[in-house]
């Protein structure tokens, strides 16, 4: 663990990383600024809540007079490594890190970091639970902790933390990107193409999401996904133990979890352990079966006992905002799937469904294609209302009407709010209405989960 007393600090973006992780270095001796383009007026409660600290506050911009003496540069996930002023901190030789990477230096119990493309909130947070189980069923004190980028950072829980805990986090790219430590179970799910507005390729937003592996040491165990092109080309990367996950069953020689008999097996040491019955699994879709069988895999890294990781599977319903069911009006189903912010996203979601949709897509654009998406579209979709930045975007890569499609029409909203609207009054008993929107939500929400929570608010005032 470092020591930061009197150290120089700038914490660049008050959002809840940020903040956090001021507050932690604040609270271990390090004199720390805390900078944000955003104005104080829009910043004024993330203000008052630092108040006392000593914490230094520099918003509305980034001034370079605030790097004069600093030792250290901490990024949040939204700040890009690109901006000016991160280059001019890396020409005045300041240090760069983020609350991760500070978090897993001072962690003094084992961790698990899971990342990927899709999937990884929901399998963090069965892991959790999982490890909550076998806790409980131990009967001492352990405790597991989730966070990262879900829920709490954790670099302010860090110092209550015991040699005997669980430290479960999961890692967005962003993160990653700055890291030079990975955790002691390291779990990639898939890689596909995401967040190209801020990697710029492919090639760089899998170097970043490599990065968990990457610094692995004798004794640590990555989880890679046996059926995914770009987690299973990490393979050639690794430097420890390896447990994969997948559908099918693995080679003789390889240790992983997979489906047979309609059973969930555990192959360790070409011992198959059978886990479980599929159907035990509540959430809905292939990818949430795959997330299953991810965590089942991460399980047997951190050596949780099968009776707690099958009590966990048969409790867990999910996460918000991820196929979450909304309510049943008029014999239509509404689900809420706005943690799709990809188009390989929406695609899983699709595929969770038999019943004909009403597709609601949209938000903001990440310069990913959106052709494959537009192609299962016009076979599945029923109908489909667009929203938000991207709609024109959207609208092109689907295209005019063909013959044989299932699609019958694609309108354009002012709004998401009339996209439920619209959505209502087209849906005939028996469809499912979907938001899975494939784009950001920034062009008109704070985040996923505020879109997400108005779309349930929408739908429930109906």
């Amino acid at each position: 663990m470092r020591d930061y007393k009197d150290m120089q600090v700038v914490v660049m973006g008050a959002a809840r990383q940020g903040l956090a992780l001021s507050r932690y270095l604040a609270k271990h001796g390090a004199a720390v600024t805390l900078t944000d383009s955003r104005s104080a007026d829009e910043l004024a409660s993330q203000a008052a809540s630092l108040e006392g600290s000593g914490i230094r506050l520099a918003f509305g911009g980034h001034p370079a007079s605030i790097l004069e003496g600093a030792d250290l540069l901490c990024l949040s996930g939204g700040v890009d490594p690109a901006s000016a002023f991160v280059r001019e901190a890396q020409s005045r030789g300041i240090a760069l890190s983020n609350d991760s990477q500070l978090f897993l230096e001072a962690c003094p119990c084992q961790t698990i970091g899971i990342t990927g493309s899709a999937g990884k909130t929901t399998t963090t947070a069965l892991v959790g639970k999982m490890a909550e189980a076998f806790f409980a069923m131990k009967g001492n004190r352990r405790r597991a902790w989730v966070g990262g980028n879900i829920g709490n950072s954790l670099i302010e829980d860090v110092d209550e933390m015991h040699p005997d805990d669980l430290a479960i986090l999961e890692l967005s790219s962003f993160q990653l990107e700055l890291m030079s430590i990975s955790p002691n179970i390291a779990a990639v799910l898939n890689i596909t193409p995401n967040h190209l507005d801020r990697h710029g390729s492919m090639s760089a937003y899998t170097a970043a999401k490599a990065r968990i592996i990457l610094h692995q040491k004798q004794g640590d165990v990555a989880v890679l996904n046996r059926e995914d092109p770009g987690s299973w080309a990490l393979t050639e990367q690794l430097r420890t133990d390896l447990i994969s996950f997948g559908f099918q069953k693995p080679g003789t020689r390889e240790n992983g979890t997979y489906i047979e008999k309609d059973q969930i097996w555990l192959q360790i040491y070409r011992d198959q352990l059978k886990m479980f019955p599929v159907d035990w699994v509540l959430l809905r879709g292939k990818h949430n079966l795959a997330n299953v069988l991810a965590a089942c895999a991460i399980a047997a890294g951190a050596s949780l006992a099968l009776p707690a990781i099958q009590s966990a599977v048969e409790a867990f319903s999910g996460v918000p905002h991820r196929l979450e069911f909304v309510r049943s009006l008029n014999g239509v189903d509404y689900y809420n799937d706005s943690i799709a912010t990809a188009p390989e996203r929406v695609l899983a979601a699709i595929e969770a469904f038999d019943q004909p949709l009403v597709l609601l897509l949209g938000g903001r654009d990440k310069d990913l294609p959106w052709s494959k998406l537009a192609e299962v579209v016009r076979r599945r979709a029923s109908r489909v209302l667009l929203f938000g930045e991207a709609a024109e975007l959207i609208a092109e890569a689907i295209g005019p009407r063909q013959r044989g499609q299932s699609l019958a029409s694609v309108v354009k909203c002012k709004t998401l709010q009339e996209a439920v609207k619209t959505a209502a009054a087209q849906a005939v008993p028996g469809d499912v209405v979907l938001l899975s929107p494939g784009g950001t939500s920034f062009d008109a929400f704070k985040d996923f989960a505020e879109r997400g929570e108005m779309y349930r608010q929408w739908v429930n005032a109906l």
